[in-house]
């Protein structure tokens, strides 16, 4: 027993000398600053000024490469020198780095401009690998004011210490069934970059299967798997399934048989969606919503639609299941259909959000000088202070994008435990005045993941969670790698 006890004391003390508390929080900014912001600047490659002179045809802005500097601070005199953590406290600035991008104009696609520009400040993680700090020794660290036992994972923001809380939400682009009194429901949150889109399925009295999402409003599946491309009804029924037990989608095909077209599918989309144009645009305008909004995350190219389809169909075939009695359904809580939402991904949602502002910025003041007759240059009217503005504001007040509060929080320094606990905090989206009991029980798949003790009492119960000492989370991965390492294994694409 002695020697067991032994083996977990120095198992335990091995695994902190390698890792920190805070060490997938760390990763995660680290992504951010890596990887993450050039996936923004690539959704936001161009942007076209409506507003152009006379002589010129067409007028282009484009963004490449995204850079983020070291943390330095820019004197009165304006020399610039780097800067360290504890300098930023006592002084109460922010422990920022610049963002530097790479910007070029085409006046009729020829290059006109091409430079480099500061667009704003980065608030920077400390022990992150963009910190002063990150590969420094015990003496070099005391020699600057810090303590080598500090874990980081946290920002300075006006020489205040703030942490972003991770944040617990439901795994996007999974496909759930869920007991409702009416019967079985379908949910499936389609996400894809800002876009985060609810797909409802759920089937009526009048036994024909109705699919949900953004302005399409109790569409009937059937229809929605014509206008994809699946016309014909043999086509839909091995889509489906290739067993011989589903008789209801023979009803649902029967109720559609009128539909012949993909054409018509569509007409009959914008009518009940009520686009009251002229045929022609109203086929357009529905194929619009239908490429951008159904299942974005597959693909918004009218190329794609064949492949939602198929998706759909899946979707469908596990929803009549559950429906039948053959599958169970799912459970929300289990941890397999959560994700945590850390540093890096919160700050990714800010920084997107922030940057359309700026480029409708930088083309607002582009367009004014235009119409006084002048041509001017991208790098006069870059404003760095307002990206740098708003992301030091929704980081000091906690209020975040899509109108979340307390996602920024002041780190609590009443003592290190105090302090380590907050730093592993998960919050829950979920309303607190709800009564939400399933949400707030402990769940068997929290082991090793969730400290079953560390919760508040009150109305905060089981909502506000705190991750287990020896957890640690892994980073979300490229799609498009895992799929290329699948295809060498014999993955193939059904056509």
């Amino acid at each position: 027993m002695v020697t067991l006890k032994m083996h977990k004391a120095v198992l335990i003390k091995k695994y902190f000398e390698e890792k920190k508390f805070v060490e997938s929080n760390i990763q995660s900014f680290n992504n951010l600053i890596e990887k993450g912001l050039q996936e923004v600047i690539e959704e936001n490659k161009e942007a076209e000024p409506t507003i152009i002179p006379h002589n010129i045809e067409k007028f282009k802005i484009r963004f490449g490469r995204i850079t983020v500097g070291k943390p330095e601070i820019t004197e009165a005199d304006g020399s610039k020198r780097n800067i360290y953590p504890m300098e930023a406290r006592l002084r109460k600035i922010s422990y920022s780095a610049p963002i530097f991008l790479e910007i070029s104009t085409y006046v009729n696609d020829v290059q006109r401009e091409n430079f480099v520009a500061e667009i704003g400040k980065m608030p920077i993680m400390l022990r992150s690998k963009f910190c002063h700090l990150h590969g420094l020794n015990k003496e070099d660290q005391i020699k600057h004011g810090e303590d080598p036992t500090d874990p980081g994972g946290y920002f300075i923001i006006n020489g205040t210490e703030k942490l972003i809380v991770t944040v617990e939400d439901l795994a996007g682009n999974n496909f759930m069934v869920e007991d409702n009194p009416s019967g079985p429901t379908g949910r499936y949150f389609a996400s894809r970059g800002s876009y985060k889109i609810p797909h409802t399925f759920e089937r009526k009295k009048d036994g024909i299967y109705y699919m949900t999402f953004t302005r399409v409003k109790n569409m009937p599946m059937v229809v929605v798997l014509k206008a994809l491309g699946l016309v014909k009804d043999e086509e839909i029924m091995k889509a489906i399934s290739t067993e011989k037990n589903y008789e209801e989608v023979i009803l649902n095909l029967f109720e559609f048989v009128e539909i012949k077209s993909q054409e018509d599918a569509i007409d009959y989309i914008a009518k009940r969606v009520g686009v009251a144009q002229p045929k022609e645009i109203r086929i357009e305008r529905t194929k619009e919503i239908l490429n951008k909004y159904l299942l974005p995350n597959v693909g918004v190219e009218p190329s794609a639609m064949r492949a939602k389809a198929l998706n759909l169909s899946k979707m469908l075939k596990k929803f009549i299941d559950v429906s039948n009695g053959l599958r169970s359904t799912d459970d929300k809580d289990h941890y397999m259909n959560k994700r945590l939402r850390m540093s890096g991904d919160l700050l990714i949602d800010l920084f997107r959000v922030n940057f359309k502002i700026l480029v409708g910025d930088i083309l607002y003041n582009f367009q004014r000088i235009i119409k006084r007759g002048k041509l001017p240059s991208i790098r006069v009217i870059i404003r760095g202070k307002l990206l740098t503005s708003r992301l030091y504001s929704a980081m000091a007040t906690g209020e975040w994008v899509g109108g979340r509060q307390g996602i920024s929080q002041r780190m609590s320094r009443t003592n290190y435990l105090d302090m380590i606990s907050h730093l592993q905090r998960v919050a829950s989206p979920l309303s607190t005045s709800q009564e939400n009991f399933d949400a707030r029980a402990l769940h068997c798949t929290h082991v090793g993941r969730l400290c079953p003790i560390e919760t508040p009492e009150g109305t905060n119960i089981g909502l506000r969670k705190n991750l287990a000492m020896l957890c640690s989370i892994s980073q979300n991965s490229d799609e498009n790698e895992i799929i290329k390492k699948i295809r060498t294994l014999g993955l193939q694409e059904v056509h």
